[in-house]
Parts: structure tokens; C-alpha cells; sequence
């Protein structure tokens, strides 16, 4: 009956994956270096400091993918994964995966990223069910750059984590759970379990575990 809940970003992987991602297209100048560049470090500096909305901050990043179907982007996606999220998944993080799914427990990878871009790390690290958040597609099967539904950030990840249970016939009142995460934003979800793990924290998440007695675990 265990839960073990990782998030991403910061947290398995040595870096942001929606960054990540940006600095792919424009790599690939499939974005305008010069104009997005500082749109992309403003709202990595607000997500970090928790000041930008969840919808804001969501649709900022799925917008990148706007205009194509999820089937234009594969090929692109996989060699994203393949030079810039695989290198960076921490040693570590596998171990702790590993060490987690030998013991039994039901392992849960809860992202705010969004479910195209998150799908394949999940994989790599062999975490079979991802809550993500969702992408909008119209009619045509095309991205719409907007997000579906809550995104899976701040108290959305707890809603879609209860959203989860449920279609499973269980509550997070009757599991074990523990949640490993970087971010401050992950508070909600943090105080909702029963082990908070801060890994490699932010100063603000590092502030409430030392206030709140949660252990604090570095990956390298």
C-alpha cells in the first residue's frame, strides 16, 4: 500500500525540462533566440520565486508546441531526450527509483511539465504512471499552445493526485505516502503526505523542511 511519489525538475533530472526544451528549438532555431530568450529566463526566475500563475506559467511553455501535431514534434522529441534530459537524469535518481520499486511501492512521477515532453523521462526512469499536466489539441489533433484542464502545478498537483486515487478505488488517507521534491511549489502536495523528502531544495522549500523537521536529501 506505499505510494512513492517523485516530481521532476530539479528534483530526478539536473535541470527544467520545459528550459531544456526551449533551449532545444532555439538551438534548432525553430525559436527566435534574441526575442524568447529573456521571455524564458523571466518566467523560470517567476516560477522559482512562486509568483507566476499556474495557467500563465503552463501555457508558456505547451504555446512552444502550438501549430503541430504531437506526431510532428517525435522526431524532434527524441533527439531532445536523447542529448539533453538523458545526460542529465542524476545517478542517483535511478537508485532511488529502483530502490523504491523493489520494495513494492507504487511509484507515481507527478509533474507540472506537460505530458508530451514528460512522457519519455518517465520512461527512462521506468516509472510507469505519470500525472502530468495535460495538453489542449483542437479538432485536427493539432497542439492549441494552451493547457487542458488544471495544470498539474502547486495545489493542482494534489487535485489530480485525489483525481488519481479515485479512479483506483483508494484515498491518500489509506496509503503510505511519501513525495520527493525540489520546490516550494510542491507545498501543497508535501504537507498532504505522510514523508516529505526536499531534494536538492530551493532556499524556500530547504527553510520549510529545516522548520518542519522533513529530511533533506542531495542527488549528485
Amino acid at each position: 500500500m506505499r505510494l512513492t511519489l517523485f516530481d521532476l525538475d530539479h528534483t530526478l533530472l539536473n535541470g527544467d525540462t520545459d528550459e531544456l526544451w526551449c533551449r532545444f528549438l532555439m538551438d534548432h532555431r525553430l525559436l527566435d533566440r534574441d526575442t524568447f530568450a529573456p521571455r524564458n529566463e523571466a518566467m523560470a526566475r517567476d516560477y522559482r520565486s512562486g509568483v507566476v500563475g499556474t495557467e500563465a506559467f503552463c501555457n508558456f511553455y505547451i504555446g512552444t508546441l502550438a501549430g503541430r501535431r504531437a506526431e510532428d514534434w517525435l522526431d524532434l522529441r527524441t533527439r531532445f531526450i536523447d542529448t539533453l534530459i538523458r545526460p542529465r537524469l542524476w545517478p542517483g535518481a535511478a537508485a532511488l527509483v529502483t530502490r523504491h520499486r523493489d520494495a513494492g511501492d507504487t511509484l507515481v512521477l507527478t509533474t507540472a511539465t506537460n505530458r508530451f515532453l514528460s512522457e519519455p523521462a518517465a520512461a527512462l526512469l521506468g516509472i510507469d504512471d505519470l500525472i502530468a499536466t495535460e495538453c489542449e489539441f483542437d479538432a485536427a489533433g493539432v497542439f492549441s499552445g494552451r493547457c487542458r484542464g488544471t495544470p498539474n502545478m502547486r495545489e493542482g498537483k494534489l487535485q489530480h493526485l485525489h483525481a488519481w486515487l479515485a479512479k483506483r478505488a483508494t484515498t491518500l488517507a489509506d496509503r503510505d505516502s511519501t513525495l520527493y521534491s525540489d520546490s516550494i511549489n510542491d507545498l501543497p502536495l508535501l504537507c498532504a503526505v505522510n514523508h516529505a523528502v526536499a531534494v536538492n531544495p530551493d532556499a524556500a522549500l530547504r527553510a520549510e523542511a529545516q522548520r518542519r523537521g522533513w529530511p533533506v536529501l542531495v542527488l549528485e
